[in-house]
């Protein structure tokens, strides 16, 4: 599940998994569990995340071939919120994948008009009191997004697993684009 910030990755992602009982892993959800136990590791991540900066790419495999490895075996599979966010951390999620004997099936880019992102992750700021959730940290990861995210969609859309999602309208209507393109799967 791909998207800028408050496009709804993390809505709809627990939306499919409840549909189709999939593991959920969001890098954003994992490095919050990760700075929330003071660790040096999470005090590391916070300097990045706080500033609107994306935490360095083999840090993040790292952890997430870690809960990759930890899932039971009898997992049908896994959904990625907001996961791979630049290029580098696609190939390296591929790699990763091929190497356990899995693969990426698709690719969903859910696409919002940049006020729309700007006012939901502002609301949800309000609502979760997250800290990376104010005006300047918004701007900059939405910066950040369109120089560094968004070439990953033409990684995928080169490796035919790419599929564009209107991320507009209500949380139902969102799920039924994205319901329809999954049970091609």
């Amino acid at each position: 599940m791909c998207g800028a910030p408050g496009s709804g990755k993390g809505t709809q992602s627990d939306r499919i998994v409840e549909k189709y009982h999939l593991a959920h892993l969001s890098t954003g959800d994992l490095l919050r569990q990760e700075i929330a136990t003071g660790s040096e590791l999470g005090k590391l991540l916070d300097s990045f995340i706080s500033k609107g900066n994306l935490v360095p790419d083999d840090v993040i495999i790292d952890i997430l071939a870690k809960h990759i490895d930890s899932l039971d075996a009898d997992c049908a599979g896994v959904i990625f919120d907001g996961f791979p966010r630049n290029v580098a951390q696609a190939e390296a999620l591929e790699k990763m994948l091929a190497e356990r004997n899995e693969a990426t099936s698709v690719l969903l880019d859910l696409q919002v008009e940049h006020d729309e992102l700007i006012t939901r992750l502002l609301n949800r700021g309000k609502v979760q009191h997250r800290s990376d959730d104010n005006i300047d940290t918004i701007k900059q990861r939405l910066v950040v997004y369109e120089e560094k995210t968004r070439p990953v969609n033409d990684f995928y859309k080169n490796i035919n697993k790419y599929q564009a999602v209107d991320g507009m309208g209500t949380m139902e209507e969102i799920f039924e684009r994205i319901d329809s393109i999954l049970k091609q799967f």
